[in-house]
């Protein structure tokens, strides 16, 4: 059985709808939270089939509110991809799998948004990976991957809403399985959140179903490209 090594910034962004996914195939998931006393994120070699980076809520990359442990956060990404293995990142976690991979985050205001993103690959995730899906993005700064990455979709912006960095690396720049609540809890955690929440959260709320269906879809994918269930066909 294979075991997720997955590192939280906060109290409320975790897995959310990938939980489900990762259960549903015998996938085990062991949380790490950094921002809790006397916790630290794992050593290199405590990763042992996969990391993934959740993303940070008000924390970010590029220099304005990085997230303490981002120096560590990078070389553990980048042992994990110079060994072969699996990394998912999301939102900030993206950032950090960008930075790792040779490229950078830009600065970027912290927003909440709700939009749609486009497959500009065909064959992305093994060809799973609907033609347009929910994006929901709760993020400061923003993941620039480095040239030699795949990106796989674009938001309507023509930036990054997916990448692949070498082989089983994967950056989400929203989090394709975020709950509703977990926006509301980050507004309690922290006291800093973006403007105009209330509709985009009732904005999210009305595509939950449409990022549950798209949700299926890419988890398919992803499971066979990070070959956490054996080779990709």
């Amino acid at each position: 059985m294979k075991v997720l090594s997955v590192v939280q910034h906060t109290s409320a962004e975790y897995l959310g709808l990938l939980e489900d996914h990762f259960e549903g195939r015998q996938i085990r998931f062991k949380y790490c939270r950094p921002f809790t006393e006397g916790v630290e994120p794992p050593e290199p070699d405590a990763v042992t089939d996969a990391l993934v980076l959740l993303g940070g809520g008000p924390w970010g990359s590029a220099g304005s509110r990085d997230v303490p442990t981002l120096d560590r956060e990078i070389a553990l990404a980048r042992h994990c991809l110079e060994q072969d293995k699996p990394v998912i990142g999301i939102g900030l976690g993206a950032q950090i799998l960008a930075i790792a991979g040779g490229g950078r985050s830009i600065p970027h205001p912290l927003e909440f948004t709700v939009g749609e993103a486009t497959r500009i690959d065909s064959n992305a995730l093994n060809g799973y990976l609907p033609e347009r899906y929910p994006l929901a993005i709760y993020m400061r700064d923003r993941p620039d991957p480095p040239a030699h990455a795949d990106i796989l979709a674009e938001d309507r912006d023509g930036r990054p809403a997916l990448c692949r960095i070498g082989d089983k690396a994967f950056g989400f720049s929203g989090h394709p399985g975020l709950k509703p609540a977990m926006i509301e809890d980050l507004i309690m955690e922290f006291a800093e959140s973006p403007e105009n929440i209330a509709p985009t959260l009732e904005k999210l709320r009305q595509l939950t179903t449409r990022l549950e269906d798209a949700l299926v879809a890419t988890m398919t994918g992803l499971i066979q490209q990070t070959r956490l269930m054996g080779p990709a066909p």
